[in-house]
Parts: structure tokens; sequence; C-alpha cells
């Protein structure tokens, strides 16, 4: 007879996605998953069928709650500025955190690509997803008249998350919100 499951895997997920953010993939070991999510390693190759299982769990976890609250954050905007200012400005202050842990997707893509597919897509169904909203926000605000239209929406918001790329790998280096916040404003000249 098969063992029933003795802990809670979405608790489980949570805290491997935290452990993963810090640590990255490659330096988190099976033991230290297991020490840190208090459970045998049976449990966790169970559950998750093994590290890359409980990693690509971690990534959906993300995607599902930060990611998406970073999304939803962009449809409760006043206007688009506003909007994706405080986007931006929230990313950075959860990537400075911890010292500097960064973004756990942008960490992903640069730790886990090129050799890393399954990776890749998940990167790229975030970004996309990223970019699409960007994208609707700003096709709205140019209709409204709140910004330029010498870019056109979809350049607009691809160059967003790719500065928001950029702007979370330097939240590694250099851990300091007053540092990184003004950069927020160069990127929204872009919108002028």
């Amino acid at each position: 007879m098969a063992r029933t499951r003795e802990f809670d895997t979405e608790a489980a997920v949570s805290r491997a996605m935290e452990l993963f953010w810090t640590r990255g993939y490659e330096a988190t070991s099976v033991r230290d998953l297991t020490q840190h999510l208090g459970i045998g390693q049976g449990s966790l190759y169970a559950a998750f069928g093994d590290k890359e299982g409980l990693y690509r769990a971690a990534l959906e976890h993300y995607r599902t709650t930060l990611a998406a609250a970073a999304l939803r954050s962009l449809e409760e905007g006043t206007d688009a500025r506003s909007a994706i200012r405080a986007m931006l400005v929230e990313r950075v202050r959860i990537a400075v955190e911890d010292n500097g842990r960064g973004c756990l997707v942008v960490n992903a893509a640069c730790e886990r690509l090129p050799e890393d597919a399954a990776t890749r897509r998940t990167v790229r169904d975030m970004q996309d997803a990223s970019r699409d909203a960007l994208a609707e926000v700003l096709r709205v605000a140019a209709e409204r008249g709140e910004i330029a239209t010498r870019h056109g929406p979809h350049t607009l918001a691809a160059f967003l998350v790719t500065f928001l790329n950029g702007l979370l790998v330097s939240s590694k280096i250099t851990p300091d919100v007053r540092s990184l916040e003004p950069l927020v404003e160069v990127a929204l000249a872009s919108l002028d």
C-alpha cells in the first residue's frame, strides 16, 4: 500500500522557490532542499520526480504568484505611466531583497540557458506575457494621448521588458533601490 504524502506540497514548492531564488539551481543540492523543506529524499522524489521537477514547480509557482501579481498591478494603475513606474519599482524592490538576489526568472535565464530548453520555454512564456500586458496598457495609453506614438506599443513593451531584465541583473550587482530607481525614470522617458 502506498504511503500518504505527509507534507504540504504547495508550501514545499514555495520554500524551494525561495532557496533556488537565493542560491540558484546549480548551487542548491538535493540535500539542501530536503533539509530546507524538512522532508526526506524519498518524499522529494515521490512528489516531484527529481530536483529538476521541483525546480520546474518552483518556476511555475513564481509565475502564478509574483509574476501574476506584477501583471495585475499594471491593470490597477490610474494611468499607464504611473502603473508601469509602480510595477518596475516594485520589481526592483523585490530584487534587491536578501542582499540582491535578483529575479528568479532572470536568474534562471542567466544560469540555465542556452542548454536548458524547458527553462527557455518557461522564461519566454513569462516574458511574452509581460510584453503582451505592457503592450495592451501602452496601446490604450496611446489612444488616450497619454504617451507619444513615435514607437509602437509592442516595440515599447519589448524595450521595457528588456530594460527590466537588465535592471534585475544590476540589482544583484548593486542591491540598492536608491541607485536603481532613478533608472526607471530614464526608461519612462521612452514614452514621451
